[in-house]
């Protein structure tokens, strides 16, 4: 979770100090303690704020803890000039709460230094509540989970393998903006690198992870030509090649171009990218790396930050079709759906159990597995972050994945690409103003209601945020 700073503001009069410090201090720590409750680390002020000086400090020494997310607490009347020298102190995020205990002032205390900041720009939020209360420490939670995954982005590095896939302008970004307005530094590996690292990977690890899937999955359906074991161990020490530059080169997230080079040459990378956004592979547990099929930069930055916030893996799909007289969505793509969506298991082998590889399709004549499944049904928040006139602009909405029948999910596949992965979606939007305005072909998604907390990422990272809801 994420890393709270609290620091308490008080009256700048001694004596009113000295008869509400515990009443302030009492409040102060049932709002720490209802937050750790929450999941959350804080970090509170080993003081209350009751002079000039000590505005100062104590936010000082709260930023100093790398929080990510600083609330102000109020909970009398407080003098805001303390809350102005706090913030200039702090470069996190700010939350204004209030106790709403009638018996002081908290409400006004929190409304006088609001304003004063908002008279000198400094972006805030307000909450309000018992500080026992679930859902102030929920809004607060939300807050902080945007700015963790936020904060996150700055100082890491994305691995971009290859260039501009088949001429697709909206998987190319700017570097110099994504270091600018993110902290992103974007690290340019030729996938040649990546060819040459496979050659020479451990042949016994590749066959290792070969049987694995043989053992685990639906079915490994080998026809001689396009899907061989010898080619899906390609395709695995691929995934081994890049796992190793990742670590050298200290990659926080990454994009494989792979069309229409590896694909045409070499091996797809369908089997590479599932297992890389996997939160398994043969050796056991392994932490999640985001990597976008190709090479999608707004994708990858969209990924990483959905990861950040739901802690769990992400879905890459293509908007491949809309069934309108179903009203729903068939997002497919190429192999990149991690297996992890075939049944949102902690145990590889249950989602692997409903996972076929297939030899890849006429696209792909370098061949191997496509990585194949329906995603588990359940609600989903959906989105990405797309470009108009240069700017960012986060485009979000609601969703449910479906799952029918066999012969109905049979007959829904078999009308677009039935050797791919399909997660069939219904959007908490109508078509026409989806097809209207989404501004890419590749759409991603987390399970659950994580809509506040986009919110949220949206309005630290200063972008638009354009939402959508039948509503």
């Amino acid at each position: 979770m994420a890393r709270i700073g609290v620091v308490g503001i008080s009256d700048g009069r001694d004596h009113v100090h000295a008869r509400n410090a515990e009443f302030i201090q009492t409040k102060q720590d049932a709002l720490v303690r209802s937050l750790q409750s929450a999941g959350h680390e804080v970090v509170a002020g080993r003081s209350l704020v009751a002079t000039n000086v000590q505005a100062s400090s104590v936010a000082r020494e709260v930023a100093a803890a790398d929080v990510d997310v600083t609330v102000f607490y109020y909970t009398v009347w407080a003098f805001p000039h303390f809350t102005m020298l706090a913030a200039d102190a702090t470069r996190s995020p700010l939350v204004l709460v209030a106790s709403t205990d009638p018996t002081e002032p908290g409400l006004v205390g929190m409304l006088a230094a609001g304003g004063a900041l908002d008279q000198i720009g400094r972006k805030h939020t307000r909450a309000w509540g018992a500080p026992d209360d679930a859902s102030l420490a929920e809004t607060i939670g939300v807050q902080a989970t945007a700015a963790a995954a936020v904060k996150a982005l700055h100082g890491s590095t994305f691995g971009r393998f290859g260039g501009r896939p088949m001429g697709m302008n909206t998987a190319v970004a700017n570097t110099d903006q994504w270091a600018r307005q993110f902290g992103i530094d974007v690290e340019e590996i030729d996938q040649y690198e990546l060819v040459l690292r496979a050659d020479k990977a451990d042949a016994n690890e590749a066959r290792k992870g070969r049987e694995w899937i043989e053992q685990y999955a639906a079915g490994v359906h080998y026809d001689g030509k396009k899907l061989t074991p010898e080619l899906l161990e390609r395709q695995i020490r691929s995934y081994q090649a890049v796992r190793d530059i990742i670590a050298e080169r200290n990659l926080d997230f990454s994009g494989i171009k792979a069309q229409p080079e590896l694909t045409e040459n070499f091996a797809t990378m369908d089997v590479t990218e599932a297992f890389l956004n996997d939160p398994y592979d043969w050796n056991g547990p392994k932490d999640t790396h985001v990597c976008a099929t190709e090479a999608d930069m707004d994708g990858a930055l969209t990924m990483q930050l959905f990861k950040q916030v739901a802690r769990t893996p992400v879905l890459f799909a293509d908007v491949r079709h809309y069934h309108g007289d179903r009203d729903i969505w068939d997002l497919c793509n190429s192999g990149q759906h991690a297996t992890w969506f075939a049944g949102r298991s902690d145990d590889p082998a249950e989602n692997l159990s409903k996972v076929n590889f297939y030899p890849e399709v006429f696209f792909f004549p370098a061949g191997g597995a496509s990585v194949q499944h329906i995603a588990a049904p359940g609600q989903m928040t959906l989105g990405r972050l797309t470009r108009e006139s240069g700017e960012y602009r986060l485009q979000l909405m609601l969703g449910e994945f479906e799952n029918y029948d066999a012969a109905t999910n049979q007959q829904l596949v078999d009308q677009s690409t039935p050797e791919w992965p399909h997660a069939f979606a219904r959007l908490d939007t109508p078509g026409e103003v989806f097809l209207s305005n989404f501004g890419a072909n590749h759409i991603h998604a987390v399970p659950g209601d994580y809509r506040a907390e986009m919110r949220a990422v949206a309005e630290q990272l200063g972008v638009r945020l354009d939402e959508w809801t039948r509503g």
